[in-house]
């Protein structure tokens, strides 16, 4: 094995079936810790109505349309990249411009050629290479596509895996969940078959186990979260650990308080607060950690639907520099940004 899916998976034929300046500089270098980095105040709220910034305009493959939106990025200047699933592509949208998204990745078909994607679940930005680095699910591999101009095609970091969720530490260690084997599996570039840091021992709902692993999240200190989709729940692995730790969900699938259903993109702020996509609930919620454990709903909830309060499977999930919130859409086929009150 070298170096993912949700209520609407498909098949691989494509049918049907998430330290002062050193610190600092880093954080813009590597792009991928800018999340771990964001301070949001605990008792923070969120303008109820979602502004469409990307998509919106209907099913379709026009740079002004997404097909079935999974996992997006928001880089330090609010431009976002979007895993663009159905359309086989990633899209940049830069802040301000919501006309036109730019393909920056794929966009010539379904195909498992080096200039082709297929279904791909999501993305992130790599700044010290200035590339995004794609979990390309159907083609069994996780691709480079480096951001500069004239880029006709992707090289294969990892191949052999059912990648759905990759995430990247402040050493710059990929993270990447296999929903087909359960696991997740940190590797170093150049690695093949990686150290696996959560989950391995089969599908199960066990504190050893993962049943479909989808999006991840890395702390400062390298412990993993893990939205464990079929166990409607969140798992924290620490660094090393042998088991997780459930920080969310847990009780069962249901539309309580302290249940998810399906859960997918996450986001952990500098408190150690959690933030789901709830994706068959609608909403996005957060978990507060620690003795005093708070749950609430602070987007959508409001029933399945196309309103700008409402979600139709909410999906990627993340926060700009400002604590604004991100949501990729997957069945309204738009990505929403929530301003922070």
């Amino acid at each position: 094995m070298s170096i993912s899916s949700m209520a609407y998976e498909r098949t691989s034929s494509g049918s049907y079936n998430p330290y002062l300046i050193s610190s600092f500089m880093r954080d813009v270098l590597l792009g991928t810790q800018t999340y771990s980095r964001i301070n949001i105040p605990a008792n923070a709220t969120w303008a109820q109505n979602g502004v469409i910034i990307a998509g919106g305009n209907g099913y379709g493959n026009a740079t002004n349309q997404l097909k079935e939106p999974f996992g997006l990025f928001v880089d330090n200047d609010q431009t976002v990249v979007i895993a663009d699933y159905g359309n086989y592509r990633i899209m940049q949208w830069k802040n301000g411009d919501t006309t036109n998204g730019e393909i920056v990745a794929g966009g010539k078909g379904q195909g498992n050629g080096l200039h082709q994607l297929n279904c791909s679940t999501d993305v992130l930005i790599d700044k010290e290479t200035d590339s995004l680095i794609i979990c390309d699910r159907w083609n069994r591999r996780v691709v480079r596509w480096f951001r500069r101009s004239g880029t006709t095609q992707g090289e294969i970091l990892i191949d052999n895996i059912q990648c759905y969720g990759v995430a990247m530490d402040e050493q710059r260690y990929l993270y990447v969940s296999d929903d087909e084997i359960h696991e997740v599996r940190r590797y170093q570039f150049g690695e093949k078959n990686g150290t696996l840091v959560a989950g391995g021992n089969g599908q199960g709902d066990g504190l050893n186990q993962l049943n479909v692993p989808a999006y991840l999240f890395l702390d400062r200190q390298q412990n993993v979260y893990v939205s464990d989709y079929n166990n409607n729940r969140v798992m924290k692995w620490n660094k090393g650990a042998t088991e997780g730790i459930v920080v969310a969900g847990g009780q069962g699938e249901g539309n309580d308080l302290t249940q998810l259903s399906r859960p997918n993109g996450l986001f952990v702020d500098t408190l150690g607060t959690l933030y789901v996509a709830d994706s068959r609930n609608h909403r996005v919620m957060r978990w507060t950690q620690g003795d005093k454990k708070q749950i609430t709903v602070i987007v959508g909830g409001n029933g399945q639907g196309a309103g700008a309060n409402q979600f139709n499977g909410p999906c990627g999930l993340s926060f700009d520099r400002q604590g604004n919130l991100y949501v990729a859409d997957y069945g309204n086929t738009r990505v929403q940004r929530f301003f922070i009150e």
